[in-house]
C-alpha cells in the first residue's frame, strides 16, 4: 500500500493527511506532525509511535507526497524526513555524510546547550566544552604543527584540521 486509506486520519492532527508518510511500524501520519513530534522530543533519539510506542526507525513517504516534491513546503518537510531516516535508519554514516550533519547536529547542541528548560547532561556538556576549549586554544596559539610564519597559508590547514576534527568529535558526542 503506498498511500493511507481514503478514510483515515491523521493521528496527531485529526485531520486528513497532509504529506502522508509511514512508520515501520505501519502506522500513518502526516510528515509535518511525525516531525514535530520527534522535535518535542530528544533530537538525539528516535521518536516513538504515538500509536503503539515503538520505537520509528524510519518514515516512508506516501506517493502523493512524493508527486507534490516540487511544492516547496513539500519539499521541506520531505527533507526532514530524509534527515531523520538518515539519522536513524541504521545505516553506517562516512566521514562525508557526518560532515553533512554537522551544521544540523551543531545547530541542535547550540539550541539544547542554550536552553535552560532541555540541558544536556552534565558530562555531555563538559566533554563539549572541554573539546571546544582545547581546539580554541591549540588554534589561537603561536604553537602550530605546520607554522603560519614560515608557510603563510598553507600553516593554516593544520588549524583548518584541528577545529574540522573538534566539530566532529562534538557532534559525535551529541549524536551519542
Amino acid at each position: 500500500m503506498n498511500d493511507p486509506l481514503a478514510n483515515d486520519f491523521c493521528s496527531v492532527c485529526h485531520n486528513n493527511f497532509n504529506i502522508p508518510c509511514q512508520a515501520n511500524c505501519s502506522h500513518w501520519f502526516c510528515g509535518n506532525c511525525i516531525m514535530l513530534v520527534w522535535h518535542h522530543g530528544s533530537a538525539l533519539q528516535p521518536c516513538k509511535c504515538p500509536l503503539c510506542r515503538r520505537q520509528i526507525n524510519l518514515l516512508v513517504p506516501g506517493e502523493a507526497s512524493l508527486r507534490r516534491r516540487r511544492d516547496p513546503d513539500v519539499a521541506e518537510i520531505l527533507g526532514q524526513v530524509e534527515t531523520y531516516n538518515r539519522l536513524f535508519s541504521g545505516r553506517a554514516n562516512g566521514l562525508i555524510q557526518r560532515m553533512q550533519d554537522l551544521p544540523f547536529l551543531l545547530r541542535r547542541l547550540l539550541r539544547e546547550l542554550m536552553n535552560p528548560q532541555r540541558s544536556l547532561p552534565l558530562v555531555i556538556r563538559a566533554r563539549v566544552y572541554i573539546a571546544m576549549i582545547l581546539s580554541a586554544v591549540y588554534v589561537l596559539s603561536p604553537v602550530d604543527i605546520i607554522p603560519e610564519g614560515i608557510l603563510g597559508i598553507v600553516g593554516l590547514v593544520d588549524d583548518l584540521l584541528i577545529v574540522l576534527i573538534c566539530f566532529l568529535h562534538v557532534a559525535a558526542i551529541y549524536r551519542s
